[in-house]
């Protein structure tokens, strides 16, 4: 009967997982309540960091100062400082992550803009606006995540259940049903979370993403600076349209294995 305490467990697993996603729903949808009837007009940063967070504001910010001839992004994957006097504090940043020679890689440039106060204080203001989802909240992103990782645990311990060496007594497709149970509840959560709450982020709650929407349709869709900064801010570096600026970013992963290597090696 060993098959008994892999169903338990499975049944376990897919229920916490099921429980956390509802009261991340709930929360989320406490929080739109209280967002709503509130007007915002988001900024391109708090755009930016409500659809890929603190890296997608950096991304922004050199995008923006690469456009005004303040910054220098080669296609090698250098930053180089034309203007050293920031219009922001999130230009400030960037520029104080290069550094005061005025030149260094963008991965690093990158990751320290990220983290800047700056990038704190705007996620910040975000949250108190309920438009952004608190730092290690459990959101209904991860939420979903858990219950998918929980649908995957189901089957696993349903196969290992089945290869066990069962009596003549006890039909395989007995067991087999008794873990589809688990398997279904997880499946039917997902999509009912589908259907409810799609599209889920990882940083904006459902008042901030109907914002985003907003700025999206609002966009005039012509070519003005405006409009290319804010398909920066929605999309990412994948809505550059340079090839040059382009190949700048692309280096971003280039830079960090070399870096894992060198690290290594001086650890060696």
């Amino acid at each position: 009967m060993f098959w008994v305490l892999l169903l338990l467990s499975a049944w376990a697993v897919a229920g916490l997982a099921c429980l956390r996603l509802c009261l991340a729903a709930v929360r989320a949808a406490a929080v739109d309540a209280h967002a709503v009837g509130r007007e915002h007009a988001l900024t391109l940063y708090e755009a930016a960091f409500l659809s890929g967070g603190p890296r997608r504001v950096a991304d922004l910010t050199l995008v923006s100062m690469a456009r005004q001839r303040r910054l220098l992004l080669a296609h090698t994957g250098w930053a180089t400082v034309v203007d050293p006097c920031g219009r922001d504090e999130m230009e400030r940043s960037v520029i104080g992550a290069i550094g005061p020679g005025g030149q260094s890689r963008i991965a690093p440039v990158r990751t320290t803009a990220a983290t800047a106060d700056a990038v704190r204080s705007l996620a910040d203001r975000l949250v108190g606006a309920g438009l952004a989802v608190p730092d290690g909240a459990c959101g209904v992103a991860a939420g979903v995540r858990r219950v998918r990782v929980a649908a995957v645990a189901v089957c696993a311990l349903g196969a290992a259940a089945l290869a066990l060496p069962l009596p003549a007594d006890q039909p395989r497709l007995l067991i087999t049903l008794w873990f589809a149970l688990p398997l279904t509840l997880t499946l039917g959560c997902l999509a009912i979370t589908r259907m409810e709450v799609h599209p889920y982020s990882n940083w904006a709650s459902p008042a901030g993403q109907r914002l985003i929407g907003a700025l999206v349709r609002h966009a005039d869709g012509s070519a003005d600076d405006r409009t290319y900064l804010t398909s920066v801010a929605v999309r990412g570096v994948h809505a550059i349209g340079e090839p040059d600026l382009r190949a700048a970013f692309a280096h971003r992963e280039e830079y960090i294995e070399e870096y894992a290597e060198d690290y290594w090696e001086r650890r060696a």
